[in-house]
């Protein structure tokens, strides 16, 4: 193929290829459009959970989110959806159970995403059912949150490293259970100090300076823009809103009755990808 053939097809070629990339773009960080009673909601999605994303755009695809409610709404917390007993509630009905039958593996992608407003994350069962925090296979909430203090953020710091300190202990302990329940059968409270003590000075020498404490840029946007700080670790961030923060407040503002339920019903009308 001569000069003259390449430099005519050059221009095609690379069309394609910014045409490819674009898609797979797109593929990698889908765009949701929650068409509500109250206003449209966008949310993108991020690569770096790829399972929460392919699942959310799944059921965004099967039309599962087309008339389910804001169920749980929580003035200056968050507002949550996706059970689907709730797109033939009753009014009063007690929702928040539902589910598809599956979870998903949790994706903490933590410092880079955390609770700040916007911020689009999974519900789940509680640490006591569910120490892996697997995520709920439908169930989203979207953050509204509220503003910090510094001297707010600095407690929440120390909770989140003793929370910290408390999951890694719990991890290694759960590696000597049959010497656990050896001692205790035993009665050996001084194995039982010893064994504790050793593990807790293991917890102390391997837990990072950075755990439990925020980034610079988390401290900024928790003091300016607003998050719930206290679910970062907890629970998968796996997405954000991109246009609609105003719809969101305002649907975290209805005035709710039994179960933090909406009294008037305020729902997803249409989820699409764009």
């Amino acid at each position: 193929m001569n000069i003259r053939t390449w430099a005519a097809i050059l221009p095609v070629t690379l069309m394609l290829m910014t045409m490819e990339s674009c898609k797979s773009k797109q593929e990698l960080t889908p765009k949701v459009r929650l068409e509500t009673t109250c206003g449209d909601i966008v949310l993108q999605l991020y690569a770096e959970t790829p399972q929460h994303r392919d699942n959310f755009m799944k059921l965004v695809d099967d039309g599962f989110y087309d008339g389910v409610l804001f169920h749980r709404v929580i003035a200056d917390f968050m507002i949550q959806a996706g059970d689907p007993q709730s797109r033939d509630a009753r009014p009063g009905q007690s929702l928040g159970h539902g589910d598809v039958g599956y979870t998903v593996p949790a994706e903490f992608v933590y410092p880079r995403y955390y609770h700040k407003r916007g911020a689009v994350a999974a519900a789940r069962q509680g640490d006591q059912v569910n120490p892996q925090k697997a995520s709920s296979g439908c169930q989203f909430y979207i953050v509204q949150g509220r503003t910090f203090t510094d001297g707010e953020l600095d407690a929440m710091e120390r909770n989140l490293r003793q929370r910290a300190e408390r999951d890694l202990f719990q991890a290694k302990a759960r590696d000597h259970q049959e010497e656990i329940k050896q001692y205790r059968r035993d009665r050996d409270q001084a194995a039982l100090t010893a064994l504790s003590d050793s593990l807790l000075a293991e917890v102390r020498a391997e837990l990072p300076d950075s755990a439990g404490r925020f980034t610079p840029q988390q401290r900024r946007d928790y003091k300016t823009v607003g998050g719930t700080p206290h679910l970062d670790g907890e629970y998968t961030v796996f997405g954000e809103v991109i246009e609609g923060l105003d719809v969101v407040a305002r649907i975290s503002k209805a005035e709710t009755g039994a179960m933090d339920r909406p009294k008037e019903d305020i729902k997803i009308i249409k989820a699409k990808r764009i």
